[in-house]
């Protein structure tokens, strides 16, 4: 909690008598009882606070572990970096390969050898974790889906994903693919960072579908959050014989928002009620605490041959914390 502070602290000096004066400012000293225990059934848990980073939950969050269909995070992460840079748009189309159309496992039922909207195809993938709609969006930037996975191992280091290694599009196992619980967690949080609902209205909202109907197929959502969970609204399930079942998930209450990764559960009915779960007890065991506004006075500093005899010190920013319930009510801060 102290690095954290020492990280997050800005303190600055006003102007007094017209000049600005320069001072070296205490930092705020917390101390603070530890974080609240959180166990999980699953066998990957990680578990952040978007705004802050904060971690409220880690379980084996660096042990590897198989991405199944939440590596399709990383295939529309792409896609929406290519809409965000104007290079694409959802209303341009892409041919279906006879390799997208045979691909098995999930399907958007898309067609061989037709064109299919960026908008569909992304709607495939998110909502209905459509194997062929992964593939044809990978071919329709890259040209071949080992293309495609280079430029995904790309994104993944520049993003900081150490511990990652994408082989296509879909998430469909491959003995070289592998990642952990943390990176998965970084991936969903710059997806939700980079592309904000108030300058892309039509990207992150796919998340939160509850169903999507194509080629007169209607197909239900998979993420068990997106059906009641309050505030829920992404982000992806997975599952493999050889990862379990996984869930990416996200959610916003209030000025709140929590980003979770599980993975390795024995079920659907584990999966749902797991993140379930976890969610609201997230939610109802930490909060958001404003200890300090911007602009507020902490204390003020002598000041030696100046126009004045103290100088105020300030925040330049909002001094905001994530504090567990136990965290808050045994922190005591001094100057």
């Amino acid at each position: 909690m102290k690095s954290f502070l020492r990280e997050s602290l800005g303190l600055g000096a006003n102007r007094a008598g017209g000049m600005l004066a320069a001072v070296c400012a205490s930092a705020l000293m917390m101390n603070v009882a530890l974080a609240v225990e959180i166990d999980s059934s699953a066998e990957y848990a990680f578990i952040t606070d978007f705004q802050s980073g904060k971690v409220l939950m880690d379980k084996n969050a660096d042990a590897q572990m198989k991405p199944a269909s939440m590596a399709k995070i990383m295939t529309v992460f792409i896609v929406f970096q290519r809409i965000k840079d104007g290079s694409l748009s959802l209303e341009d189309t892409f041919l279906v390969s006879e390799k997208a159309w045979r691909k098995g496992g999930s399907k958007t039922f898309i067609e061989v050898g037709k064109q299919v909207s960026v908008r569909n195809l992304l709607n495939g993938v998110i909502v209905q974790s459509g194997n062929d709609a992964a593939i044809a969006l990978a071919e329709g930037i890259s040209g071949t889906e080992d293309g495609f996975a280079d430029e995904m191992n790309f994104t993944a280091q520049k993003l900081g994903m150490k511990n990652t290694i994408f082989k296509n599009s879909t998430g469909w196992p491959d003995p070289e693919q592998f990642t952990t619980a943390r990176d998965l967690n970084i991936l969903a949080t710059a997806l939700i960072r980079d592309f904000p609902v108030d300058e892309f209205p039509e990207l992150y909202p796919m998340f939160a579908k509850t169903s999507f109907a194509y080629n007169g197929i209607d197909q239900p959502n998979r993420n068990p959050l997106v059906y009641g969970t309050v505030g829920a609204d992404g982000l992806k399930t997975g599952h493999t014989e050889e990862s379990g079942y996984g869930l990416v998930g996200s959610a916003r209450r209030n000025d709140q928002r929590v980003v979770m990764v599980l993975n390795g559960m024995d079920s659907k009915k584990q999966r749902s009620s797991e993140s379930r779960r976890l969610m609201d007890l997230i939610f109802r065991e930490f909060k958001h605490y404003r200890l300090y506004g911007a602009e507020q006075t902490v204390d003020q500093a002598n000041v030696w041959l100046g126009t004045a005899q103290k100088v105020d010190l300030v925040f330049a920013e909002d001094l905001d914390l994530v504090l567990s319930r136990e965290e808050r009510r045994k922190m005591k801060v001094s100057l």
